[in-house]
């Protein structure tokens, strides 16, 4: 929680109390399904709740928003964003249904009324969203063929829609294998947070 408050002091007291209820609620269900890494849990606000707000430091979502959490796992970056912007409306999905079974009794426990979740495919999924969220699920080049169909024409933010991945290491391959003229914009994660874990991670925001 120390790394949370250094970057957002001004977080409110239910926002604050909804985040240090998360470590527990994960760190339980984790004893019982692999949600995250087990070795992870020790560095879990600065691995999963930091990382995935790296999305919240780059933009704030305009209330009424629709986002979609593409293989959402333990409901990361969902959940964090849920608990920073409840007037944005985000789904979850994932083709593991344990997973989501975590996911929505963490929503519930933290009474997030913004989260909802889907067990269906990336690939199988219709429906209109402002932006697609993801984190290290596959490929730059997959990520945006399943999200093109999903992204809503209707602006409604301080960037237009699209795809906002986070990914690690070496991303020249995945750039290159994208088609031609796709605007891309890769921000460096330690633009925010000072960290040694994310000297080599990466916020990607793709116009599709």
């Amino acid at each position: 929680m120390k790394e949370l408050e250094q970057y957002f002091p001004d977080l409110s007291d239910d926002e604050r109390k909804k985040f240090a209820d998360l470590g527990p609620l994960i760190s339980d269900w984790n004893s019982k399904i692999n949600v995250i890494s087990r070795r992870d849990m020790g560095n879990f606000y600065l691995h999963h709740v930091l990382h995935s707000l790296s999305i919240y430091k780059f933009i704030e979502f305009s209330p009424g928003s629709r986002i979609l959490d593409l293989g959402t796992g333990g409901g990361f970056p969902g959940i964090p964003l849920a608990i920073m912007m409840p007037e944005v409306e985000f789904t979850l999905i994932d083709a593991r249904a344990k997973k989501l079974k975590v996911v929505d009794s963490t929503a519930a426990s933290l009474k997030l009324s913004n989260v909802k979740t889907l067990h269906i495919r990336a690939e199988e999924l219709k429906g209109s969203y402002d932006f697609v969220v993801s984190r290290a699920v596959t490929s730059l080049e997959q990520l945006c063929r399943w999200s093109q169909s999903l992204i809503s024409h209707k602006e409604r933010n301080p960037y237009p829609n699209g795809l906002i991945c986070l990914k690690g290491g070496n991303l020249k391959p995945e750039l290159k294998a994208l088609r031609k003229g796709i605007y891309v914009e890769t921000v460096p994660i330690s633009r925010w947070f000072r960290e040694d874990f994310f000297e080599e991670k990466h916020l990607l925001y793709v116009q599709i």
